[in-house]
């Protein structure tokens, strides 16, 4: 039986599911049993897109923009050491506390920015993985498309597996990844000396400036800072100043550990493509699949493209496990609405894959890594609606306490945020000004633009100033809505009159009918409800004279004849034709409080052929419904 927690808590069926309160533990094995949330989230940081972002930059510019992964990073350590900090010591995610903070009309934009940002996430993960089955195994892309549906499955074993196992399965394919790459740095034999020179900041423009945009969206990406602030609370802490400061601490120094190895794997895919393609004069190699081709002849071994399409697979396969976890935070933390998981994922993965076979079926396959890349550029885009309210709420003393981060940290957070919104900004108004130009006129591509920019602005005002002209207390405690508290009063019920009893003529009318006079008494009136299911009753819908018929007439009136010698007030209806609509019609015309059913304990398939009856019943009336479980 799932725990209080686990129903009210981010991520439910996993939430606080690791006990820490319990273990002994201490020093470095403490440390291991917070290890796992960080490592999640930096799979983020490694998947496809950020592929094509750091081909794209390291065959064009060199090593010239590998400040902009350093500085990627460093973003990276702020802003998810912000998002663990949220989770941990208010135990709430940034779609919740989103949702406890801002109006109605806020909480479904930022809803659907976040939806669009892991769908743009999703993209990227469909096209590397099926890019990558078509480098190893040479399975056309729009068919590894297309298999990618299967995934969806994966992510639901890993579930039934635990979260502890779930996340060895994420660190066994990060390891694939990093052992891959670092073995293809060794035959590339890159001149660090030049490598060191990339780590100082150069200025950006067009094309770089795209880039490297693209680097950052690519790195920081807006479902990580949701996945975060909910993967710290699988861990069941202490709830006091020193549980949550040693949380704090063993969650710093995971992310540490985990965003510098994404670094360091980010940094070397750059490198390799600098190393390679650059150097040698390949600066339009900005395809994954042209640097598969090229990988082979320029380092002289066979081994070096097979280690990339691995890691790339693997790359594509662990982001699908978190994105999809992040989908599921965001619907919940912002909607109050679960469903399925496996839908969920199938819902995803299907929005992912209609503009990849869009792209593909129009221009081929040459049109994959831009497609990649501009996934990355919208989840930069989207960053600032995330970060920003992050910002507000770790800030907040009145909800902190002494966890609210520190005016030094709350002044660098907001610088960092500004250049973000500013590199954005300017991004789009470029974009935006280069079309002007080359489509003179009042056209209605413009219209729309002048429509959207002006909304992103009033929602980005408004999602800045609110916190800070409305502060309010936390709303909901969660997904159910606020703790509710009992009236008396209003738990009265009128007395039932009328009970309708819906009879099978099988082994367990019995157990029906005494169900249903232990609710009524002999104070209430009982309407017993048999459906005739004969072939010609169905077929015209009125009492026939066939030999099933006249039985069931027969055994309905020695119930009721049974009854009203028992002392109760009792009637026999028969019905037909449709089974559902002829029981909703019985209980209106006899204004019933209550309708009693009989369980048919069916499972599987038959639940599915023979177990609708009750469903579809009470989706048409609105009074109560007992269903008995007669066996």
């Amino acid at each position: 039986m799932e725990s209080k927690a686990q129903k009210n808590g981010s991520l439910g069926d996993v939430h606080e599911s690791i006990d820490l309160t319990v273990s002994k533990q201490k020093g470095f094995k403490r440390f291991l049993a917070f290890v796992g949330p960080a490592y999640m989230v930096s799979v983020g940081y490694m998947d496809p897109g950020n592929w094509a972002t750091d081909l794209q930059a390291g065959s064009e510019y060199g090593y010239k923009l590998l400040w902009v992964l350093l500085f990627s990073n460093l973003l990276a350590l702020l802003l998810q050491g912000m998002a663990a900090r949220l989770g941990i010591v208010r135990r709430r995610d940034l779609a919740q506390a989103n949702r406890d903070e801002y109006p109605k009309a806020i909480n479904l934009s930022l809803y659907i920015l976040a939806e669009l940002a892991i769908a743009a996430c999703d993209l990227a993960e469909v096209l590397g993985m099926a890019i990558g089955l078509n480098l190893l195994c040479g399975l056309p892309v729009i068919w590894g498309v297309g298999i990618s549906v299967m995934d969806t499955f994966l992510l639901f074993y890993l579930e039934k597996m635990g979260m502890r196992k779930m996340e060895a399965f994420i660190i066994g394919l990060i390891a694939v990844i990093g052992l891959s790459f670092f073995i293809e740095i060794i035959f590339a034999k890159p001149h660090f000396g030049e490598v060191v020179k990339g780590l100082v900041p150069s200025k950006l423009n067009g094309d770089a400036l795209y880039i490297a945009i693209g680097i950052i969206g690519a790195t920081v990406m807006p479902h990580n800072l949701y996945l975060h602030s909910a993967l710290v609370q699988t861990r069941k802490i202490n709830n006091d100043r020193k549980g949550i400061l040693q949380a704090l601490r063993f969650n710093r120094i995971d992310s540490t550990i985990a965003l510098n190895a994404a670094f360091l794997v980010n940094a070397a895919i750059l490198i390799l493509a600098g190393a390679v393609f650059y150097t040698s004069g390949h600066t339009t190699v900005a395809r994954i699949e042209d640097a598969y081709k090229l990988l082979s002849p320029m380092l002289g071994t066979h081994i070096a493209p097979i280690l990339f399409a691995v890691a790339l697979i693997a790359s594509g396969q662990s982001s699908t496990v978190t994105g999809t976890l992040a989908g599921q935070i965001v619907m919940e933390g912002y909607l109050h609405l679960r469903i399925n998981p496996l839908l969920r994922r199938l819902i995803t993965r299907l929005i992912a894959i209609v503009p990849a076979c869009i792209v593909i079926s129009i221009y081929g396959d040459s049109e994959l890594d831009k497609l990649l890349v501009f996934s990355q550029v919208i989840l930069s885009l989207q960053l600032g609606f995330a970060i920003i309210p992050l910002i507000h709420f770790v800030s907040d003393k009145k909800k902190m306490g002494e966890f609210a981060i520190t005016l030094k940290v709350k002044i660098l957070a907001w610088l960092v945020a500004s250049l973000v919104v500013y590199l954005n900004v300017k991004l789009v108004v470029d974009t935006i000004g280069t079309y002007w130009t080359m489509h003179p006129g009042f056209t209605f591509p413009k219209v729309l633009i002048i429509v959207c920019s002006l909304f992103f602005i009033w929602l980005f005002a408004v999602m800045t100033v609110y916190p800070l002209t409305h502060r309010k207390e936390r709303q909901e405690n969660s997904i159910h809505g606020p703790e509710r508290i009992l009236i008396e009063k209003e738990m009265q019920l009128h007395p039932i009159k009328r009970i309708a009893i819906a009879l099978d003529f099988g082994s367990n009318d019995e157990m029906i009918i005494a169900n249903a006079l232990k609710q009524g008494g002999e104070q209430s009136e009982y309407a017993l409800i048999h459906i005739v299911e004969t072939p010609t009753a169905k077929y015209f819908g009125f009492p026939v004279d066939d030999f099933e018929s006249e039985r069931d007439k027969e055994q309905l009136d020695l119930y009721v004849k049974q009854l009203q010698e028992m002392g109760y007030k009792a009637q026999g209806f028969l019905g037909y034709k449709n089974r559902v609509n002829e029981i909703v019609k019985i209980v209106k015309e006899n204004k019933a409080d209550l309708l009693v059913f009989g369980s048919h304990n069916h499972k599987g398939i038959k639940d599915w052929i023979y177990g609708e009856t009750v469903d579809k019943v009470r989706h048409k009336i609105n009074v109560p419904i007992l269903v008995v479980n007669a066996s």
